[in-house]
């Protein structure tokens, strides 16, 4: 099931974010900053990433458990979310 255009936008904005971290990345290496700041940043970037999964799958969870039957139709049943969730923690 799509998310919704609200839900898509909000995530699409986070994504933004993270993509201005991880340039912010390339900079601090460029500069030669201490690993210590680095790998602070590395993690906000990858903490950021795993809650834009996790909304998606909040969404699709909550899109399974509102009509289970649109979402077995369009391949997103329960035991899918669970399986995505599963990769990703």
């Amino acid at each position: 099931m799509a998310v919704s255009q609200t839900t898509a936008q909000e995530l699409v904005a986070r994504l933004r974010k993270v993509e201005g971290q991880v340039r912010g990345l390339q900079v601090m290496l460029h500069e030669g900053r201490p690993c210590r700041d680095v790998v602070t940043q590395l993690r906000a970037a990858r903490s950021a990433l795993d809650q834009v999964g996790f909304r998606l799958l909040s969404a699709d969870l909550q899109a399974c458990l509102r009509d289970p039957e649109a979402a077995a139709r369009s391949g997103e049943s329960l035991e899918e979310v669970e399986r995505l969730f599963l990769k990703l923690a």
